[in-house]
């Protein structure tokens, strides 16, 4: 595991979702819908697909290590009074599903937490990260809260440059 993990944080008071609303029209222009696992259904077979589809995301991610098993995945990040599927955005191409945005809800704490973003491979480039992630920030505003922070492997460039563009800034918390 990295000895130092990137921290960042958004305050959504001042994130300017207009900046970003061409990444949505593409998405939109290119067949791909956004939704959420709430829209979709919280169903057994629902939940086999975003463990699949969390799963294939997380390959990329430095030192992940071996993904969970199916059991372990929704014994620790389904359920978990912090999973709402209102934080969990779906990027669909027809009934394929592309990308996840997870973000839980601790507000308890004054913040939700997007726990996971990541897109297939093939669907890579085209801004559907970005998309979802402006999108799922609304679910920091159903929960009541100003905050959004994840974390990152030092060597996750990517992400973390996404992030920053979207105005994430680097966080100190425990």
């Amino acid at each position: 595991m990295a000895d130092h993990w990137t921290k960042l944080e958004l305050d959504v008071r001042t994130f300017d979702a207009a900046r970003f609303v061409t990444y949505a029209e593409r998405c939109r222009a290119a067949g791909i819908r956004l939704t959420t696992l709430a829209e979709l259904g919280d169903t057994p077979p629902h939940r086999r697909e975003l463990y699949t589809l969390n799963k294939d995301c997380s390959a990329d991610i430095p030192d992940r290590g071996e993904f969970y098993t199916f059991d372990e995945y929704i014994e620790r990040r389904v359920d978990v009074p912090s999973f709402d599927p209102r934080g969990v955005v779906i990027a669909l191409d027809g009934d394929t599903w592309c990308g996840l945005a997870a973000t839980s809800d601790q507000r308890s704490d004054g913040f939700v937490f997007n726990e996971m973003t990541g897109v297939r491979a093939g669907y890579r480039g085209r801004g559907i990260s970005i998309a979802m992630k402006t999108f799922g920030i609304g679910f920091a505003h159903l929960c009541g809260v100003d905050k959004i922070r994840t974390f990152h492997h030092p060597a996750n460039a990517a992400a973390i440059e996404m992030n920053r563009r979207l105005g994430y800034v680097d966080a100190q918390w425990d």
